[in-house]
């Protein structure tokens, strides 16, 4: 049909021409013999060429001009349908890889706990002994200070007594005993003249100290002993020598060991100035780890974007990943988190168990009654600790702050914890919804009074020393503790690493990024 169409159109076109060539040879013979009528001849000629040009399609073009168009319409029709059924495929094929190297991975897992059956933990001695201060010294500065104190209160009307001191690495509090009917404004209205008295850059005033009807004085030692993280691990409780995640903290200003039970929390958020202390106590709280759990029992991953922080700790054998340093890689890799929890999930689903812990029991007391071969591994802890959170927010805010907001409020059960940490507690970082999913904070020195708030929901950070002086606020607690944390050097931590990483050689997993 469209065949016989073509063929009477090209027959058309023909008598068109024939009929031009006619009339232009009638206009030029009479304009040889009668120029007048040549004229107005050639004239509608013209005239009947151009209508006939601009004559509209006939039935027959029209139809052959649709047909045309519906095959091409349809080819390209085709052409999208494969290119999107190819993207279809590609994607349901990655995902279907992702889940099969997944799967595969928990397959090898089996042999994790058989794999480091024989690892070692580190020995207590790798770290450094804690250093002894000059206690004559002390002594008589002690004595110095409280003299200097009561005179001050004294001469500004305001009657009080040193009752008790406590001795701290960095800072030494005094508690005042104030007698009745004074008000406490009259002390921290001079707590600028306190601080001059003492020949020190500041102190600050607590009022009152918690759990005690007594104010206290917060003054900078002169000379300060690091707290090292080999005397806080051996004053470990006897009921947390089990727990796997109980991070060592530091000291109160009263001597009293501070620790964090990352298990049973489940996230922590960090927050203070360049030189606060803040990255050495992320090393402080990966060392408490790499001291105290096998690889089979907790893996790390570490997102570092400053790229100069976390980069030693490449290599020990209880890393998910390689360390994180690129920004959209961070986001993948707590995409990634989301999925190993969903997954989780489901095996508790399928087991008849409630979390990590039950789940753990329920494959333990399977394994007894299987072979070496088909006995499967427990679940390990994960702990995610990102170094800085600005950098991520400033490349992907939306998919890091979804991804945090899925890990904080689903993944305790699961065994998953989250440490973030950042050197600007704006609103613009640390967004509402971080702040309602991450009620742990620590906070270290901070540059003013509006990011103390932005972290603690009160002032307080911007006053704190620094090297390590931190306020800590734990979930339910309406006031923060005073903590000094506790220091390990980088030698230490490189003795750490070698240790860890001579025993066995890293097994990334799929969920390497």
């Amino acid at each position: 049909m469209a065949k016989r169409r073509r063929e009477k159109q090209n027959e058309n076109n023909i008598l068109r021409i024939l009929f031009y060539i006619l009339a232009i040879l009638i206009s030029v013979l009479l304009l040889a013999y009668r120029p007048f009528l040549g004229i107005i001849t050639l004239c509608l000629v013209v005239i009947i060429i151009a209508a006939l040009n601009r004559q509209k399609p006939s039935k027959i073009e029209k139809n052959n001009v649709v047909e045309n168009n519906d095959e091409e319409n349809k080819i390209h029709a085709d052409d999208n349908n494969i290119s999107v059924g190819a993207k279809n495929y590609v994607k349901k094929n990655n995902e279907g890889e992702y889940k099969k190297d997944v799967e595969e991975n928990t397959s090898k897992c089996i042999n994790y706990d058989l794999m480091y059956a024989d690892y070692k933990l580190p020995s207590i001695n790798l770290l450094s002994k804690p250093i002894n201060n000059d206690t004559k010294e002390k002594e008589e500065e002690i004595r110095k200070n409280i003299g200097i104190i009561e005179k001050t209160l004294k001469d500004f009307d305001v009657y009080a007594k040193v009752v008790e001191v406590h001795v701290g690495p960095f800072i030494t509090q005094y508690e005042l005993e104030l007698k009745a009917g004074t008000r406490i404004n009259k002390i921290t209205s001079i707590h600028k003249e306190l601080a001059v008295a003492l020949g020190t850059k500041d102190i600050i005033i607590e009022t009152p100290i918690p759990g005690k009807s007594a104010v206290g004085i917060d003054v900078p030692n002169k000379k300060s002993n690091p707290i090292a993280l080999r005397e806080v691990l051996t004053d470990l409780p006897k009921d947390k020598i089990k727990s796997k995640l109980t991070i060592a903290l530091g000291k109160d200003p009263v001597g009293v060991t501070k620790f964090f039970e990352l298990d049973k929390y489940q996230s922590l958020l960090i927050a203070g100035t360049t030189g606060s202390g803040k990255s050495v106590f992320i090393n402080t709280i990966i060392s408490s780890i790499l001291m105290r759990a096998k690889p089979n029992e907790v893996k790390l991953l570490l997102i570092d974007p400053k790229k100069v922080e976390l980069g030693i700790y490449n290599g020990v054998p209880h890393l998910i990943s390689p360390v994180v340093t690129d920004p959209k890689k961070a986001s993948i890799a707590l995409q990634k988190v989301v999925r190993e929890m969903e997954r989780r999930y489901d095996l508790f689903a399928d087991s008849k168990t409630k979390n990590i812990e039950t789940y753990n029991n329920y494959i333990k007391e399977k394994n007894k009654i299987l072979n070496d071969n088909e006995k499967k591994s427990m679940l390990p802890y994960w702990v995610v600790i990102i170094d800085e959170l600005y950098d991520l927010m400033v490349v992907c805010p939306k998919e890091i702050e979804d991804s945090i907001m899925r890990i904080t409020q689903m993944a305790r059960a699961a065994g998953i914890c989250l440490i973030v940490s950042t050197q600007i507690p704006s609103s613009k970082v640390i967004t509402d919804t971080i702040k309602e999913n991450m009620p742990n904070r620590i906070s270290f020195d901070t540059a003013n009074v509006i990011d103390s708030k932005n972290i603690l929901d009160m002032p307080g950070a911007e006053k704190l020393f620094g090297k390590g002086d931190m306020l800590f606020l734990p979930k339910g607690e309406r006031f923060p503790q005073r903590i000094q944390g506790a220091y390990v050097s980088e030698e230490e931590i490189s003795k750490l690493v070698d240790f860890c990483s001579s025993q066995q050689e890293t097994a990334y997993d799929a969920y390497s990024i």
